[in-house]
């Protein structure tokens, strides 16, 4: 099917010119087929896309604006929609198109807390650290050193003096 974008070519507003310009030309970028079919000059496409779009989707005035995606009969989503998709890199599966072929899937994320092989003492103490808003891995124990304070030449000499001074003081 192709993808129906429905816009308004003599729009006065020009937030309405740059959400259809994102996204005609995110769909020319990953060429991908579509159809502009305009809503000022033609009544029966701006009833079509008025009777089209879900009822959720409308705004209070009932009057949805361009742009409206739809592929084919299938109502795909406003600007808004379409830009939260481009973001999560999901516009293929917002249009209901197949991915291309070699295009990587988003990445899900694991639910599972991995620690090294065999160590699951120290994922349980990663886990209770990070609830007592520690960084997981970043233990210190008294048996640990701490870290050396690099002094500058100027810093030595003076404490070397003050230790010069209470050896003959004593």
């Amino acid at each position: 099917m192709v993808i129906k974008v429905y816009l308004a070519t003599s729009s006065g507003s020009t937030a309405i010119k740059k959400k259809q310009q994102d996204v005609v030309g995110f769909l020319e970028a990953l060429k991908i087929e579509y159809m502009q079919l305009d809503i000022a000059s033609n009544e029966e496409n701006r009833q079509w896309m008025r009777e089209n779009v879900p009822g959720e989707k409308k705004p209070t005035n009932g009057i949805p604006l361009p742009p409206q995606i739809f592929n084919g009969e299938d109502y795909c989503g406003d600007y808004d929609t379409f830009f939260d998709a481009k973001e999560e890199n999901q516009v293929f599966e917002f249009l209901g198109l197949p991915a291309p072929p070699g295009s990587k899937k988003p990445e899900q994320p694991t639910e599972v807390a991995e620690g090294p092989a065999g160590d699951e003492e120290a994922v349980l103490e990663d886990t209770k650290a990070a609830s007592e808003g520690e960084a997981p891995g970043l233990h210190v124990t008294a048996e640990e050193p701490t870290a050396q304070i690099k002094k500058t030449p100027r810093q030595d000499e003076k404490d070397e003096e003050e230790d010069e001074a209470k050896d003959e003081a004593d």
